[in-house]
């Protein structure tokens, strides 16, 4: 009987090459029978073997070697040699083989597992992409900063940026114009948002998306950016904005409905209330509108009324709010007033904006308005309160008026009284304005020192065809708030600048003509004004001087400044009126290129018997020198008055003592005969 062959001996180093290889390389059954055949090798052995742990085997040959492979709590199983008698050193070299083989097959395992993870891990990754793809809401997420981390298909879809261009680029560039300056998002910290907003496409598309933001967090839950979620919502606001528009809307004139007019006139009333202002309401009701309605049909009313709505809209403020309530009637809602009677004006602009014809069919159709008023608070407290009185309002002045496209009523009969004075009076003074009514009175002025005549102040009267001469306490008022005014004052600067030039070419000596200037008037294109006028008339402007109010002062400080800097430029001397009664401040005082202080009559007045009056008018006089102005005081009409002024220190007086207002040739009269002049 022959002996079994015996596998070819290696060394310990050999044989654990050769089970790195087999573990590396071999898998199942084929690992068990190789690594056998490397102990069977090491110890010379005509039998060897690896018996996994699954295998269990319940005993060995008589007089085998077994050794278990197992490292770390983890069996694997088992290397067994038999064949021959074995030494310790034979058992201490399997068992070296069986503590790098379990190292080895634990090494192994792991990395199969961690293999197996990641692969069910890219699996799971590829399978999200592939939902996101899929669904059609934008999914897109940024980074803290705001730049984009990823963009899936329904983003590409919606926004038609591929995730190439979209990716690294800061989620601004999707804003549009007007949020483009706005902060991004950063909701990480706060938790989820969700919002309507407006985004742009790249074909340039404005779209409205529904935005639902959500803070993206890592394995610690610490905040690394946002999460986006977009979906297209366009149809679906453009839809409530139709339905909006049908709810507040007239559809025919695009104008504000009863509804919209009631929520926006009670808004504004509570601002007024807060300001402890005063508000009115218009009801406007069409003359002769359905005389055209019937004789030439619906469609030619129509658009009638379309036009009605668009000259209503022109001829009001921006921060006015006119409706159209139904059929031919329209309101109108005033919050910016200082005086119920201005609503008289706006009423007036109303029914003169319907005065030119209107073109519509091959027709020109003329209509007119009546207007009724309605005041807060002493007519109501709530838009339909007001709206229903300036209803009854319109009534009764359709009733009483000679002409009803002319007819204004107020709700309040004591208003209506008023409001017919000074519509009288506003359009006795438009009409004064075209029809030389106005005319130019002339009161000297007079150094107290020298007692000679330096100057003269004109001053508008109104001779009235009627009336006579109407106060100016009675127009002058009346002009500022209708914005005459500035007519006026421009009027004012032409008249004195060509009766300077008359007397200027007669050869008498240079002196100021003092003209009143409004606030409304001191405006940028002031300078201009006086420009040209002075050059028109080939005047000297040393022979102008403008008189400013001190309240004027306040409303724009560096731009009154720099207005008062252009008129000095052009040797124009500046006198500040009124002053005292205004509230300037000091510190400003200073830095206004002025010539002259002049005292307010109502100080002038209690003087000397009034100590406050001498306070007040010894102060102004001290602080004008010290300033380096020259100090008038107006009213001057006793003696007592100018010694007060003379030992005080003041520089000029002007009133009835030394004159009163003259028209021009009388003036002129005065300075030939009985002034005299301050030589060049």
């Amino acid at each position: 009987m022959s002996r079994p062959s015996l596998p070819a001996p290696i060394d310990f180093v050999g044989s654990s090459a050769a089970v790195c290889d087999a573990v590396l390389k071999l898998r199942g059954e084929v690992l068990h029978a190789e690594l056998g055949r490397i102990a069977a090798a090491l110890l010379a052995s005509p039998q060897g073997s690896f018996l996994p742990e699954e295998a269990r085997p319940t005993g060995a040959p008589p007089g085998a070697l077994v050794q278990e492979v197992a490292t770390g709590g983890i069996c694997f199983g088992r290397y067994q040699v038999s064949g021959r008698p074995y030494s310790l050193e034979d058992w201490r070299q399997l068992e070296g083989l069986a503590g790098l083989s379990a190292t080895l097959l634990q090494v192994h395992t792991l990395a199969q597992r961690t293999t197996h993870a990641y692969a069910q891990v890219e699996a799971q990754l590829a399978h999200q992409s592939q939902i996101l793809d899929q669904i059609h809401e934008s999914v897109l997420t940024t980074d803290r900063m705001g730049y984009i981390t990823s963009w899936n298909k329904g983003a590409e879809r919606l926004f038609g940026y591929s995730a190439l261009e979209a990716v690294g680029r800061h989620i601004l560039f999707l804003y549009v114009d007007e949020d483009e300056d706005a902060p991004f998002d950063a909701f990480a910290e706060q938790g989820g948002r969700m919002m309507e907003v407006r985004r742009r496409k790249k074909s340039g598309e404005v779209f409205w998306a529904s935005l639902s933001l959500s803070p993206l967090c890592d394995l610690e839950d610490r905040p690394t950016g946002l999460i986006a979620y977009l979906t297209d919502i366009t149809e679906r606001k453009l839809a409530e904005e139709r339905l909006h528009h049908l709810a507040y809307y007239q559809e025919l004139t695009g104008l504000p409905n009863r509804t919209l007019f009631g929520r926006l006139v009670d808004q504004g009333l509570a601002v007024a209330q807060r300001n402890e202002g005063t508000a009115c309401v218009l009801y406007l009701d069409l003359n002769r509108f359905k005389l055209v309605n019937g004789t030439l049909g619906r469609r030619v009313g129509d658009e009638l009324l379309r036009q009605v709505g668009e000259r209503f809209r022109g001829a009001l403020r921006d921060e006015d709010v006119i409706a159209h309530l139904a059929g031919d009637e329209f309101a109108v809602g005033l919050f910016d007033l200082r005086q119920h009677f201005e609503a008289t004006t706006v009423a007036q602009k109303l029914q003169a904006a319907l005065a030119a014809p209107f073109a519509i069919g091959g027709h020109d159709l003329r209509v007119g308005a009546s207007v009724g008023i309605a005041v807060y608070p002493q007519d109501g407290q709530d838009a339909e309160t007001l709206l229903r009185m300036a209803d009854i309002a319109m009534e009764r002045a359709k009733e009483k008026a000679e002409n009803p496209d002319h007819s204004v009523a107020f709700y309040r009969m004591d208003m209506n009284d008023g409001m017919q004075q000074r519509m009288q009076i506003e359009s006795g003074l438009r009409h004064a304005l075209g029809h030389g009514e106005l005319v130019l009175h002339y009161q000297p002025k007079f150094e107290i020192k020298s007692g000679r005549l330096v100057g003269a102040e004109a001053l508008v009267r109104w001779r009235h065809p009627q009336r006579g001469m109407v106060p100016p306490a009675e127009f002058i008022p009346l002009a500022e708030t209708t914005g005459l005014i500035v007519q006026v004052g421009e009027w004012v600067l032409e008249q004195a600048c060509a009766q300077a030039a008359v007397w200027h070419g007669a050869g008498l000596p240079v002196f100021r003509l003092a003209v009143n200037v409004s606030a409304r008037e001191f405006t940028a294109s002031l300078p201009g004004r006086v420009a040209d006028t002075l050059s028109r008339y080939r005047l000297d402007p040393s022979w102008l001087e403008l008189e400013i109010t001190e309240s004027t002062l306040m409303d724009d400080i560096e731009g009154t400044i720099a207005i008062m800097d252009r008129i000095s430029a052009l040797g124009v001397a500046l006198s500040l009126d009124d002053f005292g009664t205004g509230y300037s401040s000091l510190s400003y005082l200073k830095r206004f290129p002025i010539d002259t202080l002049k005292i307010d009559r109502s100080f002038t007045n209690g003087l000397p018997s009034d100590s406050s009056d001498c306070a007040i008018a010894g102060t102004i006089i001290s602080m004008g020198r010290k300033l380096g102005h020259r100090v008038i005081a107006e009213g001057v009409e006793t003696l007592e008055q100018l010694d007060f002024l003379r030992a005080a220190g003041c520089d000029e007086v002007q009133g009835y003592l030394y004159g009163k207002p003259l028209p021009a040739y009388e003036f002129e009269l005065g300075l030939r005969e009985n002034w005299l002049l301050i030589a060049e």
